[in-house]
């Protein structure tokens, strides 16, 4: 009786795919597409913890879950150093945009130099509200102000601690600029009133990358699950379904199965 309990409990495990992935996947409603598909073919259900990057990477790191889809390349590649992840793959990339006010109190709208747009927000010391949250956004966010040799703090810029979905939604009420991604933009544009003001620059690109848990750390992990599970979504119907997927009959996505260089835009 031992031995079957034991039997079924394991079998109920290897069932589940504990996916840690970013709030712009499950807040675009990429997720809800591309999920149903991989569980029609697969005997697998997927359970999803969409956080930020940085907790994703924290999650599989700890080995607490099975597959991680995040947006932070550097932070990817030093998990995957240091024997964490496993099998790192390319999977897609969007961009990100900063939107604002329509009044455009600093005088960005329109920029396509997005380092230019992020010291005019700081030297006009209009409000900027930062996720905070050391998610693939605020990595990148931080990585621009670095970038454009500027240092936010003061009573203009606000960290909060939250997510893509909830930061725009406090621009919004309060009038300020911040940093999205395109996919959770369109996603949230219809309820807000907010305006893209800067867009296009290369240093904006945003890719997606996946990567397992490594069994060898983590014998306990599904490996076999998170393997199917990177192997079906760099696949060719799926990277169909990513690039298929639109808002407003605006791409949110682009597939990337011949890695960065190939699909730079």
């Amino acid at each position: 009786m031992l031995l079957l309990v034991t039997a079924t409990v394991a079998h109920a495990d290897t069932a589940f795919i504990r996916l840690a992935t970013t709030t712009s996947t499950e807040n675009s409603g990429l997720l809800a597409e591309l999920l149903p598909a991989f569980e029609q073919s697969h005997p697998y259900k997927v359970q999803v913890i969409a956080v930020g990057t940085g907790k994703a990477l924290r999650l599989l790191r700890e080995g607490d879950v099975d597959v991680a889809l995040v947006h932070a390349r550097a932070a990817e590649d030093e998990l995957v150093a240091a024997g964490f992840g496993v099998n790192r793959r390319d999977v897609m990339y969007n961009d990100f945009v900063v939107v604002g006010p329509a009044n455009d109190p600093a005088g960005v709208r329109d920029s396509s130099d997005v380092l230019n747009a992020m010291q005019r927000i700081a030297d006009s010391h209009s409000l900027f509200i930062s996720r905070g949250d050391d998610s693939g956004t605020n990595k990148k966010e931080l990585s621009l102000w670095q970038q454009a040799d500027r240092q936010p703090g003061g009573d203009w810029y606000r960290e909060i601690g939250q997510g893509m979905g909830r930061a725009l939604q406090i621009s919004a009420e309060l009038q300020a600029y911040t940093l999205t991604d395109r996919g959770t933009w369109l996603s949230f544009r219809e309820r807000l009133p907010l305006e893209i003001v800067a867009e296009g620059d290369r240093r904006l690109f945003n890719p997606y990358g996946i990567m397992a848990a490594n069994p060898e750390k983590y014998p306990d992990a599904n490996y076999a699950g998170a393997m199917a599970f990177i192997k079906w979504i760099t696949s060719a119907p799926a990277q169909h379904r990513i690039a298929g997927f639109a808002i407003d009959e605006q791409q949110l996505f682009v597939p990337m199965p011949g890695g960065i260089n190939a699909r730079l835009p």
